[in-house]
């Protein structure tokens, strides 16, 4: 049996037990103290055949002290503890259905709290498809076509589970920021994305049995990039393709960076860069600054800031005191792009067609 068969098998062998796939998320950190709240809240262990204990209120606050936590002043044995809200001890393992807050952030499923570095880390063990229905309304406008958030749903629920493939036995398998997918608990969940998650149920991209890196973006532009100019990922279903964006108004943008900004960005010594490379793509793949350094472009672009230069796809002219640049795309352009998607769902594909439009050479599998 093939390694990512194997794991696979693996990582659905929770579900055959609990009826429920589950994802574990983390929320953030704290510095040495946090509220948890919920209806009905109850604690335990954090495994997933714990039982757990009522508590005689609806919020808590633990601590941390040293080497060992406290639940509202009292010591808790081992270095997590793990929340519920709305379900009884009987219903151990099964997580629950009322939403809990942890920190700023409403959740569904369990809160886990756990000593991390010298203060505390909260995660959330949420049921797969909660969480899609999350993070539908936090990476795709909720007014897109259906087929749009559904071919989002599919992509989502792939890359999830590839994440959680790859971080098997983990504290956690993902974050809830840009870096993975963003995820911004019950207050983004919207009855669209949880329509598009249910018409979707169980369905992930496979690529030789095993679920892709489903990455995706906002916008590419007009034709997306390969994995391994955005991501340095050499990925045979990630291959660039002609995209409809190309003629939507989101797709292009602008901005103006001054010198001091350069400057501050790049290093003291920087004057001006130069462009010395593009992808086939024509996005930028390696500029030179006048202090003598060389960038490549995801480099260039992160240090002067993801929301100023919104892509690797633009031209740039020197102003008086600054630089001006003209884009195309809002992201690394591999992938699904998520105006594509609703540029195709408006012309009548269905998502399946919009999912094996931007990963070529992928399977679509009911997975359970």
């Amino acid at each position: 049996m093939s390694r990512p068969v194997a794991l696979l098998l693996l990582l659905l062998a929770p579900l055959q037990a609990l009826a429920v796939e589950t994802m574990r998320i983390a929320m953030g950190d704290s510095q040495g103290e946090v509220r948890v709240s919920g209806r009905g809240l109850s604690f335990g262990p954090d495994t997933e055949d714990a039982r757990f204990s009522p508590l005689s209120q609806d919020g808590v606050t633990v601590r941390r002290r040293g080497s060992r936590l406290e639940l509202n002043g009292a010591p808790v044995i081992g270095n997590a503890v793990r929340f519920r809200a709305g379900a009884d001890s009987d219903d151990a393992g099964v997580p629950g259905s009322s939403p809990l807050r942890a920190g700023d952030m409403q959740v569904r499923g369990d809160v886990v709290v756990r000593l991390y570095k010298d203060g505390l880390q909260l995660i959330n063990v949420i049921p797969l498809e909660d969480y899609l229905t999350a993070v539908l309304g936090s990476e795709m406008p909720v007014s897109f076509p259906p087929e749009a958030l559904k071919a989002q749903a599919v992509a989502a629920r792939t890359y999830a589970l590839q994440k959680k493939l790859e971080t098997y036995g983990s504290p956690f398998h993902m974050g809830s920021s840009v870096l993975h997918q963003v995820y911004g608990g019950v207050n983004r969940e919207d009855p669209r994305t949880r329509a598009a998650v249910e018409a979707t149920r169980g369905e992930v991209l496979t690529y030789e049995l095993a679920p892709i890196e489903a990455y995706f973006h906002a916008s590419c532009g007009g034709r997306t990039e390969t994995g391994q100019d955005a991501l340095q990922r050499d990925l045979p279903y990630l291959q660039a393709v002609d995209c409809p964006c190309g003629r939507l108004p989101a797709s292009r943008w602008s901005a103006t960076v001054s010198d001091s900004e350069l400057r501050a960005a790049l290093g003291q010594s920087t004057e001006g860069f130069r462009v010395t490379s593009r992808t086939p793509t024509q996005r930028v793949n390696r500029v030179a600054t006048s202090g003598g350094a060389s960038l490549d472009g995801a480099a260039f672009r992160r240090k002067l800031g993801y929301t100023k230069l919104k892509s690797l796809e633009f031209d740039v002219e020197r102003t008086s005191g600054g630089w001006h640049f003209n884009g195309r795309g809002y992201g690394h352009g591999a992938g699904l792009c998520q105006w594509g998607a609703k540029a195709l769902a408006d012309e009548g594909l269905s998502y399946r067609d919009i999912l094996l439009h931007y990963y070529p050479g992928t399977e679509l599998q009911q997975l359970y």
